[in-house]
């Protein structure tokens, strides 16, 4: 195995090959191999700016750190004797273009503030990827929505039938939920997107470096004010990991749905056959097994984000080695929900609704309980409690017929319904699960008309939406180019 070169002048004795690979951390750190070039790229483009490198020795270093993020990082750099990728790179580059020159890049850095920079590029990205996912989920939601206002289908509390609404009310409501979702990831990147390159070990150096240069050619909004902050914490990891971990929440639920929606208890949705599998043995079978292999990867996303909170909750300021086994619970974390959006957005897509059979289901468990407590309410001007109890008899006794109602009157409210002027044709209507979703009056229900005016804003809120993510990336495109421009220039 390689020699280690940061370990000489302090350290003797060689590490066995176990030890090196239990110590190394080189799998999970291909996840910010490119990051760390760049870093190692504006680093060197700043010292050289500072005066602090000749330009000769700068030129070398920024050819071969081009040619390795062009063609790719040798194999070499990986190496577990390395122990992480940013000694691995610096190891290459030396032998590239000897140590004279190649040894001067570390000048006024550490790897703790170097891993610091590369974890928040790679984290960023990975929220970017995620919000280009949830955006296209949302699209998906608001365009069959769009399509299903007036689907009529069964609204649940407990699992148990409880009022009508629509199918387009129903996926809006998911689509505000993954709205939020991204409104949270907004503001991580916010906090994820600072610098603390420049913080070195903890402390800073005596080196004029330029903290504002380099977090611009790497697009961050600004530098980190305290050094030790800067190096030591790794909150902002847990801040993603937790948007993360609700957000496959939110889809978990959803999954959960639609699982029992294509079950033959309820045949509510035909799912695409891409989405399924079948048995080894039972041939009738169509297994939703994306959506449940989705529901199970929710589980691995609030491991990871419990797995951060106890690795980083006892660790005392400054930097501790404790920090390199944080790393691979964020990765899981980000594949996992990147992976899950865009398949979620096409099974939605592709999803055929079976409306006759929400129409039909939505009928079912007295749903219209409460619009004839409403509408006893409304016409005979009796307490709510009071109709909510009659209702509730006539529920409980297997009938809504005339006679029954007014019984229940007498009993409870020592009045006749019936004298008063109801009629058996006023509480069948009361009971029309149609006729319940357009009365509702209130915003945010399902009355079709409020509901096309809620696929208008929630389609407005997502461009609004995709055009600051595309802002975003947009920036860190600008600021790679400068910086492509200022090595171009030197």
């Amino acid at each position: 195995m390689a020699k280690d070169q940061i370990r000489n002048g302090r350290l003797e004795g060689n590490r066995s090959e176990d030890c090196e690979i239990y110590l190394a951390s080189m799998d999970a750190d291909r996840e910010i191999a490119e990051c760390d070039i760049r870093v190692d790229m504006a680093h060197v483009l700043m010292l050289v700016q500072q005066n602090l490198i000749d330009k000769d020795a700068a030129k070398k270093i920024l050819v071969a750190l081009k040619g390795y993020m062009e063609n790719g990082l040798p194999e070499n750099a990986f190496d577990p004797a390395r122990e992480d990728i940013h000694a691995g790179i610096e190891a290459q580059l030396m032998e590239d273009v000897g140590a004279d020159a190649g040894g001067r890049m570390h000048l006024g850095r550490s790897r703790n503030d170097e891993v610091a920079t590369c974890l928040r590029m790679r984290t960023r990205q990975y929220i970017l990827d995620a919000l280009s996912g949830i955006f296209e989920l949302r699209r998906a939601l608001i365009t069959r929505a769009e399509e299903h206002t007036t689907t009529i289908m069964p609204g649940f509390t407990h699992l148990q039938h409880a009022q009508p609404t629509t199918l387009a009310h129903y996926l809006l409501a998911y689509e505000n939920l993954f709205a939020r979702d991204a409104g949270r990831l907004f503001d991580a990147y916010s906090r994820v997107n600072r610098s603390p390159l420049g913080s070195a070990a903890f402390a800073g150096t005596g080196f004029p470096l330029d903290r504002e240069l380099t977090a611009s050619y790497l697009g961050f909004t600004s530098p980190m004010e305290n050094s030790m902050d800067g190096v030591a914490s790794r909150d902002f990891i847990v801040e993603t990991i937790s948007a993360f971990a609700i957000l496959m929440t939110n889809i978990s639920r959803i999954c959960e749905e639609l699982i029992l929606w294509s079950s033959a208890f309820v045949k509510f949705v035909n799912l695409n056959d891409a989405f399924c599998s079948t048995s080894s043995i039972m041939p009738q079978k169509k297994n939703p097994d994306t959506l449940e292999i989705m529901r199970a990867k929710s589980a691995a996303v609030t491991g990871e984000l419990m797995t951060s909170l106890m690795l980083i909750k006892s660790l005392p300021m400054s930097y501790n080695r404790d920090l390199q086994d944080l790393n691979p619970h964020l990765w899981r974390a980000c594949h996992e929900t990147v992976s899950s959006l865009p398949l979620l957005a096409e099974i939605i897509e592709t999803a055929e609704f079976d409306t006759a059979a929400m129409k039909k289901s939505a009928k079912a468990g007295n749903t219209g309980a409460t619009e004839v407590a409403d509408y006893l309410v409304r016409e005979f001007n009796i307490p709510f409690r009071a109709a909510h109890n009659i209702v509730g008899r006539a529920v409980k006794l297997g009938s809504f017929d005339l006679a029954v109602v007014d019984d229940a009157a007498k009993e409870l409210a020592g009045l006749s319904l019936v004298e008063r002027g109801l009629t058996q044709e006023a509480i069948d209507r009361a009971q029309n699960p149609k006729e319940i979703v357009r009365s509702k009056k209130t915003l945010g229900s399902p009355n079709p008309r409020l509901v096309k005016k809620a696929v208008q804003v929630a389609d407005v809120k997502l461009v609004q939406d995709e055009v600051t993510g595309d802002i975003l990336r947009d920036q860190l495109e600008d600021a790679d180019n400068r910086m492509k421009h200022a090595i171009e220039e030197l």
